[in-house]
């Protein structure tokens, strides 16, 4: 796919632009990026479909290895994520950019900038300032979020590495278009991802995301089967995938690839440019909540209900409410090692910290 304008005039100006990962160099000077399953063919002094990464020379370059747009602390259960490492403190960062263009996307302003008005800002920060950072917030966790993570893959990279080394966790919110090459590199340093599954027809996915729907499909299965802890996401928007079947559909598949993987169910509310869709009523949100357990789900979510009926963590095998939450807080946790205390079967997830003496916030250095 070639995309983008020329942007080579602004090149020698900026100090984050940083070689890539996972690009192949071609004939006169073009190059095609690796890197998600656009699998961009980028002409010398042209940009790929994520506006963020450039060929300058035949070379390809990061434009946002050091520009962070956005940086806070978080609940991990506002990822969502809700089987992994239950209210801990995630340092959630994302810079501009994104590979797909959703009408509906909640966080346009920054993932679409560069698309739009062809900025690339923020904060200059390296690995080490953010890793410092998550430290010093007193996190267990660094959340690459908010935008995209695989089009700032070199920066999550080596945070990510370094992270590890400190004994902080990391995780990516994505919408799972990275490519098996771009997974297997992270791999190693990447504990937890919640994956966007935005619908099961892939006419819609590519009308409204830009995007296939099976590279998606593979990269939740890919997740899975490399040992990193998976959670799956849902926005249900009326009149596009609100369906009973497209809702089963997308239950069956995850079942086939593990029961035990959540589905977070997200109400949808009008946003970017799609205004004209009614937010999504309760009575589908809990339709589709019947069809994932009908199906044989272990763990399905309803968000932004304010129920909390439907966000608590029950045992799959008696019933037991083990883990009580209230909107992204953890009222209640009454797991006994990762056991039900009433029938002792193992829950699904990752809930020990057994990572928590290795962090030193005082290790780091300039």
């Amino acid at each position: 796919m070639m995309t983008g304008k020329n942007l080579a005039g602004d090149f020698s100006v900026r100090k984050s632009i940083r070689e890539a990962r996972l690009y192949e160099t071609t004939a006169r000077q073009a190059v095609i990026c690796n890197l998600c399953a656009h699998r961009c063919y980028v002409p010398a002094g042209r940009v790929g479909i994520c506006k963020v990464r450039e060929n300058h020379g035949g070379i390809l370059y990061t434009r946002v290895y050091d520009r962070v747009i956005a940086q806070n602390v978080d609940p991990i259960e506002k990822k969502p994520l809700f089987h992994f490492l239950p209210a801990s403190r995630s340092f959630s960062i994302a810079t501009v950019g994104c590979n797909f263009h959703c009408r509906f996307c909640q966080n346009w302003q920054i993932s679409q900038l560069p698309r739009d008005t062809q900025e690339v800002s923020g904060l200059e920060s390296s690995p080490q300032d953010i890793v410092e950072l998550a430290l010093r917030s007193r996190c267990d966790i660094i959340a690459y979020t908010y935008t995209e993570p695989t089009i700032f893959f070199e920066l999550a990279y080596d945070t990510a590495w370094l992270a590890t080394r400190h004994g902080l966790k990391n995780i990516f919110v994505s919408n799972g278009y990275m490519t098996a090459e771009a997974l297997r590199a992270i791999q190693p340093y990447l504990h937890a991802a919640n994956i966007d599954l935005k619908g099961f027809d892939d006419k819609r996915y590519r009308r409204l995301c830009g995007a296939r729907l099976q590279p998606v499909l593979d990269s939740i299965r890919l997740t899975r089967e490399s040992g990193i802890w998976l959670e799956v996401t849902t926005l249900i928007i009326p009149g596009h995938n609100d369906g009973a079947e497209e809702l089963r559909q997308i239950a069956l598949f995850l079942k086939t690839i593990g029961a035990e993987i959540p589905w977070h169910l997200s109400a949808f509310f009008p946003s970017h440019r799609m205004l004209e869709a009614p937010p999504t009523p309760r009575e589908t949100l809990l339709r589709a909540w019947h069809i994932g357990r009908e199906v044989g789900l272990r763990y399905v979510y309803c968000g932004n209900l304010y129920d909390s009926a439907h966000e608590d963590t029950s045992c799959y095998q008696c019933g037991e409410t083990l883990i009580r939450r209230s909107g992204f807080c953890v009222e209640y946790n009454g797991l006994d090692r990762g056991r039900c205390p009433s029938c002792h079967v193992v829950q699904d997830g990752v809930w020990l910290r057994d990572f928590e003496s290795q962090k030193d916030p005082l290790a780091l250095t300039h």
